[in-house]
This record gives C-alpha cells, structure tokens and sequence, in this order.
C-alpha cells in the first residue's frame, strides 16, 4: 500500500485507519493457525478470508465486513472482543481497535499547548545521576531529560524543540542510524508507539504533520507505518556505538507517568559490565561527555 503524505494541519482518517489495521490483522493469519483446511495455490487473497474471520468470530459476513470499512462506530465491546480472538491480537493491539472502532468516544483532541512535565517528576530526573533517564511524550517528543541521558544520547537542549522527537531524531539524522547497533528495532518501535497514539488521537493535526513529514522525507518511515504493527514496549535492551566509549549494553525500563500521556525511560547497565564501568566514566567526565556525544 502506497502511504500518502498528510497535509500539515489534517487530521488522520481513522476510518481508512480502521479498515487498514483490520485488513492487515487479516492477512497476517493463515489458515492452519486456526484450524481452517487450506487450499493451497487456490486461494485468492493472504491470509483469511472475510467470510472465514467472520465465522470465527461469531459474526455475519456482512457485518465484519462493513467494520473492516471502516464502519465501527456503532459496534459493542463484545463484538470487538470476538474480532480480537479470532484475529489473535496481543492486548496492545485489541486496545488499539477500540480506539479507532470507537473514535472520539475515548480520547479527545489533545491541546495545542506544550506537554507539560510535573515539576516532581523533572526533579526525579536530576537526583538519578548516575544513570540515563527522560520523559517521552505523545508523538514520541522528548519532554525532559538529565545529564546523563545528554551524554549517552547527546545534548538535545541544542536541538530546537520540535526536533526534539524521537521520530525524527532516528529517520532523519545519520548519526543516530550510527548510534543503534539495531536501528532498524528502534525505528520499528518508535513506529509502533506513533500507530497507537494515532489510534488514541486521530484528530491530531501535530500528528498528523509530523507523520506526513516522516512520509516525505523517510522511504523505510513509509515500509513501517504501511505496516499498520503496534505494540508497547515496556522493558528490553539497546546496544549502541557510542562516540567515547564504544559499545553499550543497556536495559531499559519504562514507567507510564499516571494521569498523563508521558513515560519514563530509564537505562542501567548489569552490574560489574564494562558498559557499567563506561557509564561511570561518562558520569565523572561530565560536560565533556555531553558535548563529545552531541558532535557524535
């Protein structure tokens, strides 16, 4: 599927979201995963039939039909949750066809003021000196950060704000195509979390600019989003090149921030590492560290 840019200001279509995020479930499963015969070289299309999901799931052809449309403003929460069965969708994925099923019914339009980190929250950041940790918004924006986050990943306070995001950060500059070990991992991830807060935002014109940027300016933006995949990623590892110290292995964990759209992401090395003895360095070289990472 060819990804149209979206005009700066628009608002995503969360119909043609639904009835793609739905076909693409679809053709992703085959048919001895559910028990279906398959008929090899005569079947038509990948994946499921229509008429097969929607006898799986408990439904009329021409009902599932009409959802996978995009007509899913008036289905019931128990008609979602058979589609998401016989889909096999992971919990992240069945809340995400809820929020394009339901539309306005869950999220509102978010405001076009700055995200706003509590004051609590960015004075947590500074106390953890020891180990990198920032605050990640909707769209994937940076919000705020400490020193150490500047010295493994550089100095964003240099970046003007709107470039402050990881999106552009990973698809549009070179240098953190050379930080990731696996970047192609970090870009599908930063992909999946801009699916599921289009999902929970679809009238976000900011969103929407932002994705049709990436559209533009990214052909392996446009292969991921075309992919319709989302997921949360909670927890994991990141292996990085970094300009001073060479390789990195970091765990990472994220915390949702309650009552806010917002996560906290910290990074700690396994004890007795040498990608711990190279955050200690980092640590105790200070301004150095920060600036060395900034020029990459």
């Amino acid at each position: 599927m060819d990804v149209q840019p979206q005009p700066s200001g628009a608002s995503l279509d969360r119909r043609a979201e639904l009835s793609e995020f739905l076909r693409t479930r679809r053709a992703r499963l085959k048919p001895q995963d559910v028990g279906l015969p398959d008929y090899g070289r005569h079947r038509r299309v990948p994946g499921l039939r229509r008429e097969e999901l929607a006898q799986l799931a408990g439904v009329s052809v021409a009902y599932y039909t009409r959802l996978e449309q995009g007509n899913g403003q008036n289905v019931s929460a128990e008609v979602l949750d058979s589609i998401a069965r016989a889909l096999r969708l992971t919990d992240a994925e069945q809340a995400h066809l809820t929020h394009l099923a339901k539309g306005k019914q869950h999220k509102k339009r978010p405001s076009a003021r700055p995200q706003q980190v509590r004051t609590s929250i960015a004075q947590l950041l500074d106390t953890m000196d020891a180990v990198p940790a920032y605050v990640v918004g909707r769209r994937s924006e940076i919000l705020v950060w400490n020193r150490m986050a500047a010295a493994v990943f550089g100095d964003w306070a240099e970046l003007p704000a709107a470039e402050r995001n990881w999106a552009r950060l990973v698809f549009l500059k070179p240098e953190y195509r050379e930080l990731y070990v696996d970047w192609e991992q970090k870009a599908i991830d930063i992909v999946c979390g801009l699916r599921m807060d289009a999902g929970c935002y679809p009238d976000d014109p900011r969103l929407s600019a932002l994705v049709g940027e990436l559209s533009v300016k990214s052909e392996e933006f446009r292969r991921l989003w075309a992919t319709h995949d989302v997921k949360e990623k909670s927890h994991g590892v990141k292996r990085l090149r970094h300009p001073l110290v060479g390789a990195l292995s970091l765990n990472f964990e994220s915390f949702r921030v309650a009552g806010d759209d917002q996560s906290l992401v910290v990074y700690h090395a396994e004890p007795g590492s040498a990608s711990a003895e190279s955050l200690r360095l980092l640590a105790s070289w200070g301004a150095d560290a920060t600036r060395a990472g900034t020029r990459g």
